[in-house]
């Protein structure tokens, strides 16, 4: 169940499928609390996260990922580079235990928002819920059908937020929306006329649930940055994946743990393939909206994608991929070979 200030959001009594994600997106954006709460988090200045001792401890996921953690144990989660994904935050206001993803397509979030519940505690208790991220990108398109014409709005963003609405408004739990800073009420025009998102990125401080807008440098967007942006695209083949986020950080143990991912033998062609793109040609086949990248996101792409190739070029067929497993949070260590969990295999040898 869905509440804004305490009270259930209606559905307007619609039942087909999808239609009622549209409705509830509908009346979202318009409520005036939940605008006004988008007014002051997009006024609230941007936080630099930086990596160093003296820094607070933080988990960051990327696109797809999730993370649940113990604020006894890390101060803050976030997220960033979002353009037309959307961050979901979840937080049991009893313990501050806290739940954080990264959605990127409809089909994970039914699957996602299971796994970012199983360890928040108590079903009875309400828990707070944030969704921050995606824009305006939609295209209207008239469309011909049973003699008829049909408006059709086209883009990522809009029918991420409706599927996201709708599981939490149908769930048994009862989930208390606080921000709902996505799509109209995070959108701006560059100088160009491209509509683009205002917040990309957040951090959520664990211990009060006060959330901000936050970029990451590249050293705090850790561990093993270039493994798990790799596994990000590969774990889209992967079966055991879908419909799932990725597994990054282990609650109970407080280490991170790069859950595993499988890939096919033909991504050493369409590595190869990427790296001989033109930084244009890698922006349009990389991205969802092209027009709405900050600009670090080709040079971004091009430090893992020969990576892969390499390894696609250089492993025999049952070579298994890559070192670093399993992370301490403060201090990052190189575990034993017979402790290790490998991060990305080939699918052959899945299970060998």
């Amino acid at each position: 169940m869905l509440l804004v200030d305490g009270e259930p959001v209606s559905s307007a009594g619609s039942s087909s499928t999808g239609s009622i994600g549209r409705e509830l997106v509908a009346a979202l954006m318009r409520n005036p609390g939940l605008c006004a709460a988008s007014d002051r988090l997009r006024a609230a200045p941007e936080r630099r996260i930086s990596s160093g001792h003296e820094e607070p401890r933080h988990v960051y996921v990327f696109q797809r990922e999730y993370a649940t953690v113990d604020p006894a144990r890390v101060e803050l989660v976030g997220t960033d580079e979002m353009t037309t994904c959307v961050g979901v935050v979840i937080r049991n206001t009893e313990t501050g235990m806290t739940s954080i993803s990264h959605m990127d397509f409809p089909k994970i979030v039914e699957g996602g928002l299971r796994q970012m519940l199983e360890l928040l505690g108590d079903d009875n208790t309400p828990f707070d819920v944030h969704l921050i991220g995606g824009f305006d990108d939609a295209s209207t398109k008239v469309v011909h059908s049973s003699g008829r014409k049909h408006k059709v709005q086209e883009g990522y963003s809009h029918p991420l937020c409706c599927k996201i609405v709708e599981a939490l408004h149908k769930s048994q739990q009862q989930f208390h929306l606080r921000s709902f800073c996505v799509l109209g009420n995070n959108t701006m025009t560059d100088s160009y006329g491209n509509a683009r998102p205002i917040i990309g990125g957040f951090v959520m401080q664990t211990s009060s649930g006060v959330v901000i807008p936050a970029s990451f440098d590249m050293a705090s967007r850790c561990p093993d940055e270039i493994v798990r942006r790799i596994r990000v695209s590969v774990s889209s083949y992967d079966p055991s994946w879908k419909g799932r986020l990725l597994e990054t950080y282990d609650t109970h143990s407080d280490i991170f743990k790069i859950a595993p991912a499988c890939w096919m033998p033909n991504w050493a062609e369409i590595a190869s393939s990427l790296n001989q793109l033109s930084d244009s040609e890698v922006l349009l086949q990389c991205s969802t909206s092209p027009a709405a990248e900050p600009p670090h996101f080709v040079e971004t792409e091009r430090r893992w994608v020969p990576f892969l190739d390499i390894l696609c070029k250089n492993l025999n067929f049952y070579a298994r991929i890559c070192r670093i497993l399993e992370i301490q949070m403060q201090h990052p260590v190189v575990l034993p070979e017979e402790n290790t969990v490998h991060v990305i295999q080939r699918q052959n040898d899945k299970g060998k």
